[in-house]
């Protein structure tokens, strides 16, 4: 694997892996996750890691948020969350504009907040923990540089809108500014309803000659499969399919070889790390919750807490699943 050395993880200055102490927790404490796509895998796996440091400290978790890409329906969920008065909400968020006046309310009401995966940098919220998609970005468009040999036309399959994959698509732009012969032809907003990804692709495999497609590539785990399954079906043996996360079905294409390559993420380390830097913020609570600790060289937080990223293909496919396998 080709793990990003990305930013350490800034943990030690929240104090977050010291001992749980216990004895100072309740039940009565709630902490909340919140996020939309909750049926996907990822966010799963990333309710697990929350849920599994309530356990540790025996305080009560709660996950809410729809189940699909749904920005209104995830701000109903964080106002209900903050109505509720919880002790920390942990939120990723699926559209800054959107969920940035509710975040801030929340730490107008004292309510401590934590980004996750997705973040909203102009909000209220003390810091974000996840991925440096940036970077990941970057790491996906040199390997796609490199399948490519240094030209060819390019679909992307993204959240348009969303943080954190605008951010994987600017990686891959930067990469790709210095490959001319690189175009991008387009790219596909799936979060509406990721099956329309299957339809997008058929469409583009249809395309010869100087329009066909070279490469599609999945900046979210929702349609990484789905494109796979269009290019095969169009016997596209000659397409590069890169696929975002470490979903089960994802993990078997690269296997297959219907998909070359994926970037992974470490949702239940998000979720667990979140949770406990909640709870260090509500038993350690800053004089000051409503302040910009990013300008603050004296800041008791980081500014971002990076969970680390990979890229996973056939040759390190096997030492992923099996990782995967001893965590269950």
């Amino acid at each position: 694997m080709k793990a990003i050395k990305g930013t350490a993880l800034a943990v030690l200055a929240l104090g977050i892996l010291a001992t749980t102490g216990c004895d100072r927790h309740s039940n009565k404490e709630v902490y909340y996750l919140v996020s939309a796509n909750l049926n996907l895998p990822y966010w799963q796996t990333a309710a697990a890691g929350f849920n599994k440091a309530a356990g540790l400290y025996k305080v009560t978790a709660k996950v809410v948020g729809p189940e699909n890409y749904d920005a209104q329906a995830e701000l109903d969920a964080m106002n209900k969350a903050v109505a509720a008065k919880p002790a920390g909400i942990l939120i990723s968020v699926a559209d800054a504009a959107v969920l940035k006046p509710a975040i801030d309310a929340a730490i107008a009401a004292g309510i401590p907040v934590v980004t996750v995966d997705s973040d909203a940098a102009g909000s209220k919220r003390l810091f974000f923990i996840g991925t440096n998609n940036l970077e990941a970005g970057r790491m996906g468009g040199k390997h796609a540089v490199e399948k490519l040999g240094g030209k060819g036309n390019v679909v992307f399959f993204s959240f348009a809108g969303q943080p954190n994959t605008e951010e994987r698509l600017k990686g891959f732009k930067d990469v790709f500014a210095s490959h001319p012969e690189i175009k991008i032809v387009d790219v596909i907003d799936v979060k509406a309803d990721a099956r329309n990804a299957f339809d997008k692709t058929q469409e583009f495999m249809a395309l010869t000659g100087p329009k066909k497609i070279d490469a599609f590539i999945s900046l979210e785990s929702a349609s990484g499969k789905i494109v796979a399954d269009a290019v095969s079906r169009a016997k596209g043996t000659d397409r590069l399919v890169m696929a975002w996360d470490a979903n089960q079905d994802t993990l078997d294409g690269i296997k297959a070889g219907t998909i070359d390559s994926t970037i992974t993420q470490k949702p239940y380390t998000m979720g667990y790390v979140g949770l406990r830097a909640l709870d260090e913020l509500f038993h350690a609570a800053p004089l000051q919750l409503n302040k910009d600790y990013s300008a603050d060289s004296f800041s008791p937080y980081p500014v971002f807490v990076d969970t680390g990223t990979a890229l996973v293909d056939k040759g390190s496919v096997d030492l992923y699943s099996a990782g995967a396998d001893a965590s269950k």
